[in-house]
């Protein structure tokens, strides 16, 4: 393999344990705040990585992405908490689920302010870092907002929809990961085409704010 597409991998592996970490553990200390404990009894209110680890979502399919040179997106092991524990009702538990994906876009934001004000070399080793952290966090964040179950956008979809939509997304929800897993395969070439098209918008937005085109 290639000694790019090697540092492309280690790179972008290294900026999706410590972004997805802190994606988990904000929907762990959102949910212990309103009320419940569920991922603190589970050990899983903690910012130790291997607590969060998909193997799938997490290693495989970002390194997949990766090599293909595509936008990197996808998640990790869901923190548990009991939507009837929090306070607010669905509005609680949506409000646990859109922190992490607004941990990604804060990270993103932080990570371009970065690169904005420091103007490393454009072909050196921090640029490379920073540039991988803005687009990985912004992919985290769109991908993870796709109101689908059982990605986090789904629990604002919960909040809003009338009961039998609620029932349906819940039937949904049972099959987890190889749900999404179909998702990625039957329709990579859409995914990947509004992946692409929301990064753009959002480094155009962060590029206004920092007076950088």
């Amino acid at each position: 393999m290639d000694e790019s597409i090697i540092l492309t991998v280690v790179i972008a592996l290294g900026v999706i344990l410590f972004s997805m970490t802190l994606h988990e553990a904000m929907h762990g200390f959102v949910a212990n705040f309103l009320g419940d404990d569920t991922a603190k009894l589970q050990g899983r209110l903690t910012l130790n990585p291997i607590k969060h680890i998909d193997p799938f979502l997490t290693i495989l399919l970002p390194t997949v992405l990766a090599i293909a040179g595509g936008p990197i997106f996808g998640g990790a092991k869901p923190v548990p908490f009991n939507p009837d524990r929090v306070r607010y009702d669905e509005w609680g538990a949506a409000l646990v689920a859109v922190a992490g994906p607004l941990t990604n876009l804060l990270l993103a934001f932080i990570f371009f302010g970065v690169y904005a004000v420091a103007q490393p070399d454009p072909t050196g080793l921090a640029a490379r870092i920073l540039g991988t952290a803005v687009s990985v966090n912004l992919g985290f964040f769109i991908f993870n907002m796709i109101p689908i179950p059982p990605l986090d956008g789904s629990r604002v979809l919960y909040a809003l929809a009338p009961e039998f939509v609620r029932r349906g997304m819940e039937v949904i929800e049972q099959f987890g990961i190889f749900f999404v897993f179909a998702i990625v395969l039957l329709a990579s070439t859409f995914i990947g085409q509004l992946m692409m098209s929301a990064i753009q918008f959002f480094l155009g937005i962060f590029g206004q704010i920092f007076g950088v085109s």
